[in-house]
């Protein structure tokens, strides 16, 4: 019992770190999982890493509940129409991920959900990061404030997202980086994507936790509570990382880092395989 709730923590502290940074939390958990293995079901563990992700994504509603709150009582009624109009914007935002993941759900699970998909992923929009960035150096951002941030820009980013179906690609980082294209500065491009999080993570644990059928034994209860209470205070942490980090810092560091991590993933399951 005491093995598996360490797994827990260590689970949760990498799901809460690469959740947000736009480093790959699905390449992550793939080396994480080969070294250390939750002894449950694989049922459990398909539904624990699903929920963790709904705990990181708690850490967003935390840190950005005023903003989020359109009924916070110290807001007059132009700041409440424009927390109405961020809610729209993130519903138009994750409208291309939503169908086309439906849609094409069964083939992802099928021909992607492997290791050698993931490094080639992380190593293709690894050199993407350096090479965009390299591209928009010294660039003033059009779109710097969410008045800015149309509907048209946010079903944009939303298609941008849709690329974050293939594993190894990371949500955060194609969201971010598709922004940055567009123009969007950072902080505000960071901040879309984490609030594009929140429908598309809660979504996606119900459905989980309903198709697990909420009925867990002592321990799996013991192992997801410590996990999901470990990648929501890691997030927090992470999150504020970033925000402070973007403002000063582009995205070519995670490109080289995400390169390295790639040719780790496709050396080592190479090797085994």
């Amino acid at each position: 019992m005491l093995l598996e709730l360490i797994k827990s923590i260590i689970l949760g502290v990498v799901q809460g770190i690469t959740e947000w940074l736009p480093v790959s939390s699905t390449g992550h958990m793939i080396l994480v999982d080969e070294f250390l293995i939750l002894n449950t079901t694989d049922e459990f563990k398909e539904m624990f890493l699903v929920v963790i992700q709904l705990a990181s994504i708690m850490a967003v509603v935390l840190l950005y509940f005023k903003r989020l709150n359109p009924f916070d009582s110290g807001k007059n009624e132009a700041q409440k129409k424009e927390t109405w109009h961020i809610w729209s914007k993130v519903l138009v935002g994750i409208i291309p991920a939503g169908v086309l993941g439906l849609l094409f759900e069964d083939i992802i699970n099928e021909w992607f959900f492997n290791w050698l998909t993931v490094a080639i992923a992380l190593i293709v929009y690894g050199v993407a990061f350096i090479v965009i960035e390299k591209r928009n150096e010294g660039k003033i951002p059009t779109i710097a404030t969410w008045e800015q941030l149309t509907y048209k820009v946010a079903l944009m980013i939303g298609f941008f997202q849709v690329l974050a179906l293939i594993p190894g690609t990371s949500r955060s980082g194609a969201t971010i980086v598709g922004a940055i294209l567009i123009g969007t500065a950072r902080p505000i491009a960071a901040e879309y994507s984490f609030f594009l999080s929140i429908p598309v993570m809660m979504g996606a644990s119900l459905l989980k936790l309903i198709g697990f059928g909420f009925t867990f034994t002592l321990e799996e209860m013991a192992i997801l509570l410590v996990g999901c209470i470990v990648s929501f205070l890691v997030s927090i942490v992470a999150i504020k990382f970033l925000m402070n980090y973007i403002r000063k810092n582009d995205f070519s560091s995670f490109g080289w880092y995400r390169i390295a991590v790639g040719l780790i993933v496709m050396g080592y399951f190479g090797l085994i395989a």
